[in-house]
């Protein structure tokens, strides 16, 4: 800060035009900050509206094509992809993560078909949308979540997505060592180029429960996920899962959910400088839409300052499910 006072300095000069505003505006946001993420169902030209996230839908493959199409369009550089896996296809063991007709292998294709380069597709890797108990991982007779056992096959699903076309594989389980043996197997199998971004700092979140219906786990989640995703009071903690995830091989790191966490992720780009991403998650994108329902807010105002905190805290990009909404503002 300087010495100058009132009334040498008037800090709303350049308040005072919307010119003069957009020169001095210190964040900028575009629609290359944002990620689509998009629910995959089965069957050919479905569409099933997520009851708890007004404006989202399952969309089958074929559909999912014409959403990353969109996407291309709008300039949204990337689309998130996660399954919406039948029941009769779950297991214990989440076997159908390893498939490589998955409903995620199959969309994976779906749109590199449609686009080609011209978008990036991120996947999800995490068993709960493949078990028959809602968990992220492995189980032991208690229903504790294994790690070491989880990360073996949690390697065998980031392969199998990577050999389908996944650009970025996105481990979102909170397992310890995931991203370091799924890094060596993408070296191994001849995937170099794949990029890892980590959940690095995943809390044990209220705001994931119509995340939850969308891919159809939130029924089935026997006990929760304190055992391995984070206690929201800490802090520390998260810059130490952060740590060790850059040492292990992460091209970018996530926190999750995203405003409810801005502390962190300004915390995470003072000390580590690597990209670091948020994820608007589903109970943050329903409390917006039960704003705009209730009166109470004005969709455009809301949406566009919550994008720009988490650009201002230092995210070099932002998961919103209103990512088609926010780009076509942004685009004019």
């Amino acid at each position: 800060m300087t010495d100058a006072a009132y009334p040498a300095t008037r800090l709303r000069r350049t308040r005072a035009h919307r010119w003069s505003r957009a020169m001095h505006r210190e964040t900028v946001l575009t629609a290359e900050d944002l990620i689509w993420p998009l629910f995959v169902t089965s069957g050919a030209g479905v569409e099933e509206p997520v009851g708890s996230l007004p404006g989202v839908s399952r969309w089958s493959v074929d559909g999912i094509a014409k959403r990353a199409k969109e996407a291309v369009d709008l300039g949204i550089p990337c689309v998130a992809l996660f399954p919406n896996t039948p029941a009769e296809k779950r297991s214990e063991k989440g076997d159908e993560a390893f498939n490589p007709d998955n409903l995620m292998c199959r969309a994976i294709k779906a749109v590199r078909d449609a686009c080609g380069n011209d978008i990036g597709i991120l996947t999800d890797v995490a068993l709960d949308p493949y078990t028959s108990h809602g968990q992220d991982g492995l189980v032991d007779a208690e229903g504790y979540v294994l790690n070491d056992e989880t990360v073996a096959v949690l390697v065998d699903q980031a392969v199998n997505q990577a050999a389908a076309g996944a650009d970025i594989i996105a481990p979102s389980d909170m397992m310890d060592g995931r991203v370091k043996a799924i890094r060596m197997a993408l070296e191994m199998e001849g995937h170099p180029n794949v990029q890892i971004m980590a959940y690095s700092a995943k809390y044990a979140s209220a705001f994931y429960g119509p995340f939850r219906d969308a891919v159809g786990s939130g029924g089935l989640l026997k006990g929760d996920k304190k055992s391995y995703q984070m206690d929201p009071a800490n802090g520390d903690e998260a810059l130490r899962e952060i740590a060790l995830d850059i040492a292990e091989g992460a091209d970018s790191v996530m926190v999750k959910p995203g405003l409810a966490y801005l502390d962190v992720i300004w915390r995470a780009k003072q000390q580590f400088g690597v990209p670091i991403f948020a994820y608007q998650v589903s109970g943050e994108y329903a409390l917006i839409e039960a704003g705009v329902a209730a009166g109470v807010a004005e969709r455009e105002a809301l949406l566009m300052e919550k994008l720009v905190a988490f650009k201002r805290a230092g995210c070099s990009g932002i998961l919103t499910y209103h990512a088609p909404v926010a780009a076509r503002i942004l685009n004019g």
